[in-house]
């Protein structure tokens, strides 16, 4: 299971992702450009010594991604999909992509992916901070292929 952040925005969503995957032993993947610079303060802020904890692969671009992730399902998260995270069905080698918090991913991503999965909400909200929606869906796929960490 791995966590990929398609172009991220705001450094301050980035570093509490990269916590959470640094807390739960699950590797990130970071596909450039990003709208910040990654030794930003703020993403240090955020993340704070979880970071050396955090196993990292940064790529230039959507391609580079495409090119090391070969063997692995990628499953997209999305306010635009119909299909419910609720029913559906993770694997170990799944990687969970978000896409930008300004604009989400380009339809060539969009194609790209095995699969596309929504949190449901209540009509009239926009969206969840992208952090959370990663942590709520992360944290059930991590509970059906049990890949919590032991304690």
């Amino acid at each position: 299971m791995k966590l990929a952040l398609f172009e991220p925005d705001i450094p301050q969503n980035t570093g509490a992702m990269m916590r959470l995957c640094a807390c739960l032993n699950v590797p990130m993947d970071i596909i450039e450009p990003c709208g910040f610079i990654l030794s930003d303060k703020n993403l240090r802020r955020v993340g704070m010594d979880y970071l050396d904890h955090l196993t990292l692969t940064r790529h230039l671009n959507w391609e580079a991604f495409k090119t090391a992730t070969t063997r692995n399902r990628l499953v997209l998260l999305s306010t635009k999909s119909k299909a419910s995270f609720l029913n559906f069905s993770f694997s170990a080698n799944d990687i969970l992509i978000t896409g930008r918090e300004s604009a989400g991913v380009p339809n060539y991503v969009r194609q790209q992916c095995e699969a596309d999965i929504r949190i449901p909400m209540i009509t009239g909200v926009r969206s969840l901070n992208i952090a959370h929606a990663a942590t709520i869906v992360l944290s059930e796929a991590l509970r059906q292929t049990n890949g919590f960490p032991k304690t």
